[in-house]
């Protein structure tokens, strides 16, 4: 998954009331017009980031249902959905109504001394992977007046479910909730080189089973190389 898509850290909502059909979904902005209900729902993937304490990444203090109720209202209300990497993956842009803090940090001469390095799994069953990191509290948190909500396909949740062989495979809603970042800009930041190269080792490695796209990756390693996450 997005790490969610990782954005290496970075810091992972669902979908359902109107057919939403892949024609509908072009490779431009897809406006919402449809009721509010059961269009998006938050997975377990990204609940996280509100239930668990020892979540390494970007805590929410939100209310969970309350978070997934506004981004329903804002869709019904026209919010739009963004192409992701891959046809089953969507992006949603708002305003950072939860105060989230941000955690994509431009790496200095200054601050370069404070980045450290582990290697980490986002689930027990996935293989740690290797994060570089600026420990929270070492630098400030920048700005983030949007929230970049990413978004996964009821369809494509189930199929990682299956190949995970998880006890429950089923997935109600037409879009689930699986990463949630706040950051200074609307549109999609790179995801993580790491988070490419969990997609395409596949379903069963928590990875969405995408091939690796060189032109993506080289633009992820140019941006990466010179950011790095708080956790």
């Amino acid at each position: 998954m997005h790490g969610i898509h990782s954005l290496g850290v970075l810091p992972c909502i669902i979908l359902c009331a109107r057919a939403f059909s892949s024609h509908t979904a072009s490779r431009t902005a897809v406006k919402m017009s449809t009721a509010a209900a059961d269009l998006v729902g938050l997975t377990p993937f990204c609940l996280r980031q509100f239930t668990d304490s020892t979540y390494p990444g970007t805590k929410i203090t939100h209310p969970p249902d309350d978070f997934n109720a506004r981004v329903n209202e804002y869709l019904a209300g026209g919010g739009k959905l963004h192409e992701g990497y891959a046809e089953f993956c969507k992006h949603l842009f708002m305003k950072n109504f939860a105060g989230i803090e941000g955690s994509i940090v431009p790496i200095t001469a200054e601050n370069e001394p404070l980045l450290r390095t582990c290697y980490e799994a986002r689930r027990p069953a996935e293989l740690p992977v290797l994060l570089r990191y600026f420990p929270r509290g070492s630098v400030p948190a920048p700005a983030a007046p949007t929230l970049d909500i990413i978004l996964y396909s009821g369809e494509q949740i189930r199929k990682e479910r299956a190949a995970r062989q998880e006890d429950d495979t089923s997935w109600e809603p037409q879009w689930g909730i699986v990463g949630i970042k706040a950051q200074a800009v609307d549109y999609e930041i790179p995801m993580q080189p790491i988070t490419m190269l969990r997609n395409a080792l596949g379903r069963s490695e928590g990875g969405s089973g995408v091939a690796l796209n060189a032109q993506k990756y080289s633009e992820s390693v140019e941006f990466w190389s010179a950011h790095a996450i708080i956790k």
